[in-house]
């Protein structure tokens, strides 16, 4: 089975063609596809592709299945002895995304292996 590490929202997802997970809100509507490019490598089998640092022409499409707050976290900020007290909440939005397919062009993965054959 195949899989890949992807970039979006400022972090990394190590992925395979099936899961689920939360990643930063996205702003999309329930059941669009989207498509990520910043593929950093992808995995099938015993053949690995790594970039430097993203591939070219790697992609890794998936579902929007969601969009959501998650549950409220409690910040509380204290002085001890100064009477400062502060307490705020904060409910961080997600998007649910499933992926559906995790390509690598054949251009890439030849372009790749003729620069190594070049030197």
């Amino acid at each position: 089975m195949a899989g890949a590490i992807f970039e979006t929202g400022g972090k990394q997802y190590n992925v395979k063609e099936g899961d689920e997970l939360y990643i930063e809100k996205l702003g999309l509507e329930d059941d669009e596809k989207i498509k990520f490019d910043k593929v950093l490598a992808v995995f099938k089998d015993d053949d690995s592709k790594i970039g430097s640092p993203y591939l070219k022409g790697a992609s890794v499409t998936a579902k929007v299945i969601k969009s959501g707050r998650a549950k409220k976290i409690i910040v509380y900020k204290m002085h001890a002895k100064k009477g400062y007290r502060r307490k705020q909440g904060h409910r961080q939005p997600y998007t649910k995304i499933k992926i559906d397919k995790i390509s690598l062009r054949a251009t890439a993965a030849k372009s790749k292996e003729s620069k190594d054959g070049d030197e």
